[in-house]
């Protein structure tokens, strides 16, 4: 691997981490954390479905499917919660084992001679990432690149224009409300940003790589900082940190670069969680004992 693969690698991590600290930030917020894992099993019955009608395993149709299916994830997650019947831990074990087990009912009943998985149809490695390309302005460009750039772009821009009622709803609902800021609309605008940045991101990096960089910079962060503009910055800086050091890591010690980025970010946690300058465990004790 070239070095300019290292550094494209790299870099859409990065651009990967951006978008997915963007929202985790409100999810870790808004203890809604696993919702990322729960739609990576959700998105099955797409799969499924799409090969039943096309044939194809791995394709745009195939990603239509999955990303529709983990939207009727978060639909059905969301409905449930606000019927405050079950707690929203419980509505998202809910829903997401229902689905997933439709889709290997599925896979029994109509496909069972396919070889159809999540890893094969719809999961990447970022490892690959430089060498699935298109053409772009005459010019060869990794595929990943593009996806997680304009990912990025998309999610930011969503961010800056909802900040205001995702803001008020994560912290205080009824008062969004009643300040007429439609934060309940924002927070499902939210929810199905989150499905459908979870399903591309599946097929561009891989699985790993997009619940660890939805959550855990997102809970850094939030060890490191009170205020929610600068969590998502540090959320963001966490990402790239993790990304950079990771890539490294696994070159100097020729491991798996996803499961290193993975290692390295979950690093960056425990130091925050041990020396955050307010919250920290050891900063605590040496408070405790002044």
């Amino acid at each position: 691997m070239s070095t300019a693969d290292d550094v494209l690698i790299v870099v859409i991590a990065g651009l990967l981490s951006t978008a997915c600290a963007l929202l985790g930030s409100f999810l870790v917020l808004r203890r809604q954390a696993l919702l990322p894992d729960a739609v990576s099993h959700a998105v099955l019955p797409g799969i499924v479905l799409v090969f039943l009608l096309t044939g194809q395993r791995a394709s745009l149709f195939t990603v239509l499917g999955a990303t529709a299916f983990g939207v009727l994830c978060v639909a059905g997650f969301e409905w449930l919660r606000r019927t405050r019947i079950v707690g929203s831990d419980a509505a998202l074990a809910l829903v997401f084992p229902a689905l997933f087990s439709l889709g290997i009912l599925g896979i029994g009943e109509f496909a069972s001679g396919a070889h159809i998985d999540l890893d094969s149809a719809i999961y990447g490695d970022i490892t690959f990432a430089p060498l699935r390309t298109m053409e772009l302005g005459g010019l060869e460009v990794p595929t990943s690149l593009v996806v997680t750039g304009i990912a990025a772009v998309v999610i930011g821009v969503l961010v800056v224009l909802l900040w205001r009622p995702l803001q008020a709803s994560t912290f205080d609902p009824d008062f969004a409300e009643l300040g007429g800021l439609r934060g309940r609309l924002a927070g499902r605008i939210l929810l199905v940003a989150v499905a459908g940045l979870a399903v591309v991101a599946f097929d561009s990096v891989g699985a790993i790589l997009v619940i660890t960089f939805f959550v855990v910079p997102a809970a850094t962060a939030r060890l490191l900082t009170g205020r929610m503009s600068t969590m998502l910055v540090v959320a963001v800086a966490v990402g790239w940190a993790a990304s950079l050091g990771g890539h490294q890591a696994a070159l100097t010690f020729d491991t798996s670069i996803p499961g290193t980025i993975g290692l390295a970010s979950g690093i960056l946690f425990v130091l925050a969680l041990l020396c955050a300058p307010r919250r920290g465990l050891l900063t605590r004790r040496r408070r405790a004992r002044g």
